[in-house]
């Protein structure tokens, strides 16, 4: 069996392990993250060229399946890979980690109604958790950002008053705690990614009572084959 695996996820990483060697696993990533942490098996780097870039490649190197495992707003690749994948009859799973329970948060539908929470609520210091790039929407905001990314944003798309944290996760409830208390942090925006790598934010914003606007998930394409864990994933393809 020979699977592509769209990836780049930690979901995506422990699957090809799980499945490694017994099913041939071709990993996709996207590339825009600087020295990935690379998955077992076959690795490829780099976008298709949209829906008619995907439909060749899968026609020029042919799988028995795919599984989607990239994170929860990579909404334009999940619906490439849908459209595709039913084009081509070909069996298609997407793996979508849990979504956080939103609590009291301000939940929100884009980076733009985030940013108008921000100015309604008149947040003064804002942790700002949603990647390189959803900064552009907090741009003419007023107040202080602490920016976190892997990668630096486009200086031209930062808010006025920032300060650029580049970090990579896992992250620990006590690191989280002290970015919230030494930087004074009056309000929190994150993505609703979901998982353990960066749930800690929200627990150290929840015992410092500090207000959360969580950016609620682009929506699913419709008719897509859903699982939560790997373990449902590798079961899914075990039955192929």
């Amino acid at each position: 069996m020979r699977i592509l695996l769209l990836g780049g996820t930690g979901e995506a990483r422990a699957l090809a392990a799980a499945l490694h060697p017994d099913v041939e696993v071709i990993s996709s990533l996207a590339g825009r993250v600087p020295d990935p942490a690379l998955p077992v098996g076959q690795v490829r780097i780099g976008g298709f060229g949209g829906v008619d870039g995907l439909r060749r490649w899968l026609t020029d190197t042919p799988v028995d399946a795919v599984v989607d495992a990239t994170h929860p707003f990579a909404a334009t690749i999940t619906a490439h890979a849908a459209e595709v994948c039913a084009d081509l009859a070909l069996p298609h799973l997407l793996l979508a980690r849990p979504a956080w329970p939103p609590g009291d948060a301000i939940v929100v539908g884009n980076d733009r109604e985030a940013a108008e929470a921000v100015a309604r609520q008149r947040f003064s210091r804002v942790f700002l958790t949603t990647g390189r790039t959803g900064v552009g929407a907090f741009r003419d905001s007023v107040g202080w950002f602490l920016v976190r990314a892997v990668t630096p944003p486009d200086i031209a798309l930062l808010p006025r008053h920032h300060h650029v944290l580049l970090s990579r996760g896992p992250y620990r409830y006590d690191d989280e705690m002290a970015v919230l208390r030494t930087h004074r942090i009056d309000a929190l925006v994150t993505k609703n990614s979901g998982g353990e790598m960066t749930r800690p934010k929200l627990d150290a914003a929840a015992a410092l009572g500090i207000p959360v606007v969580m950016v609620d998930r682009p929506p699913l394409p419709p008719g897509v084959r859903t699982v939560a864990t790997v373990e449902d994933a590798v079961a899914w393809l075990r039955c192929r």
